[in-house]
C-alpha cells in the first residue's frame, strides 16, 4: 500500500505543477509566448545538468553490472511498443490515425519515471541513473523518426542538433567519467552549479506543459470524446498490462530495476513535445493535445495501479 500511495503522490505532484503552469498563463502572470523561450532552458540546459550530476555522483559501474544491458532493453521495449502502436492504431478513426499513433508510440520517457523514482527511492537512487542510461538513445530516436508517422507534405530536414542532443552528450560524458573513475577531478563547486540547474528540470517542464495546454485549448476546436476515450484505454491501461505480461514471462532473465523501468515506460503518458512536432508536419495539433490531457489526467489513477500490480506479481 505504501508503494501505491507514494506513486500516487509523485504523479499528483507532477500534475499539480502542470496546473500551476496552466493558471500562470491563464491569469496572464507572464506572457503566453514566454513558454517557447523556457523550453530550451529546461531541455537543453537543466535536464543535461541533472543527468550529468546524477551519473557522476551516484552511478557506480562496479556495483551495477547490469548497466550495459539497459540500452539493449530499451531497444526491445521500443520494438514491442512500435508493434503495439500499429496494432491499436487500427481502432482509431481514419482522420486521426496518424496523431493517434504518434501519441501512442512516443512516451514521456524521462520526467514521469524520474519523479516517481525520486519519490520511491530518493533523489540519489541508482535507479535514476539506470533510467538515464536506459533512455540514452530516446531523444535521438524521437527527433529523427516522428515525421515518419505522417505523409510527406513538405521536405523534411533532419536537425542533427536535436539528434545529438545535450541530453545524449551529458549521459555519455557522465558515463565516461564514472567508467574511467575520474569523478574526483571535477571541482565540487562545478557539480553544485550543475545540481542547482538540474533541480529546475521537472518544475520547468511541467509549468511549460500546463502553459502549452492553456494556449492550445484556446483553439481546441471539436472535442473528440470517443477518440480520447479509446486513446486513454490503450495508452494508460492496455499498453502497461501487455508489458506486465511480457516482463513476467521474462522474469528469469530480467532484473527488478530494468523490469520496473519497462513497466513505467509503458504506463506513462505521451511525451510533451508531440503536439509541437505534429504541427511541424501539418498534423492536427488540437487532437494530439486532447490525447495528452486525457492521458495525463487518467495517469493519476492508472500509473499507481500498474505499479501496484507490478509489485504484486514481480
Amino acid at each position: 500500500m505504501d508503494l501505491l500511495i507514494t506513486t500516487f503522490e509523485s504523479v499528483a505532484v507532477l500534475l499539480g505543477i502542470g496546473l500551476i503552469g496552466f493558471l500562470i498563463i491563464k491569469r496572464k502572470l507572464v506572457p503566453g509566448n514566454i513558454i517557447g523561450l523556457l523550453s530550451p532552458l529546461a531541455l537543453d540546459i537543466a535536464l543535461p545538468c541533472l543527468i550529468f550530476v546524477n551519473l557522476v555522483n551516484n552511478f557506480k559501474p562496479q556495483e551495477s553490472p547490469i548497466w550495459w544491458q539497459l540500452p539493449l532493453w530499451w531497444g526491445f521495449f521500443t520494438i514491442i511498443a512500435l508493434a503495439l502502436t500499429f496494432l491499436f492504431s487500427l481502432f482509431s478513426e481514419k482522420k486521426t490515425k496518424r496523431e493517434f499513433a504518434v501519441s501512442l508510440f512516443y512516451q514521456n520517457a524521462i520526467f514521469f519515471p524520474l519523479a516517481i523514482f525520486a519519490g520511491l527511492f530518493g533523489n540519489e537512487s541508482i535507479n535514476i541513473s539506470f533510467l538515464f542510461i536506459f533512455t540514452i538513445f530516446y531523444p535521438a530516436m524521437f527527433f529523427s523518426t516522428y515525421f515518419l508517422f505522417f505523409k510527406k507534405t513538405q521536405k523534411i530536414f533532419i536537425n542533427w542538433k536535436r539528434i545529438i542532443h545535450p541530453v545524449v552528450l551529458a549521459t555519455i560524458i557522465g558515463l565516461i567519467i564514472r567508467l574511467s573513475e575520474n569523478q574526483n577531478l571535477i571541482p565540487n563547486f562545478l557539480l553544485r552549479i550543475f545540481e542547482l540547474l538540474g533541480a529546475m528540470t521537472i518544475p520547468l517542464i511541467m509549468i511549460i506543459l500546463g502553459g502549452n495546454i492553456y494556449v492550445d485549448f484556446q483553439k481546441k476546436g471539436k472535442i473528440h470524446t470517443l477518440e480520447i476515450t479509446k486513446f486513454v484505454i490503450v495508452k494508460n491501461m492496455l499498453f502497461p498490462l501487455i508489458f506486465l505480461v511480457i516482463i513476467l514471462l521474462l522474469k528469469p532473465v530480467l532484473s527488478y530495476p530494468i523490469a520496473l523501468i519497462i513497466i513505467l515506460q509503458s504506463a506513462v503518458p505521451p511525451i510533451t513535445a508531440v503536439p509541437l512536432v505534429t504541427e511541424r508536419v501539418n498534423g492536427d495539433r488540437a487532437i494530439v493535445n486532447q490525447f495528452i490531457v486525457g492521458s495525463f489526467a487518467f495517469s493519476l489513477i492508472s500509473i499507481p495501479a500498474m505499479i501496484y500490480l507490478f509489485d504484486i506479481f514481480f
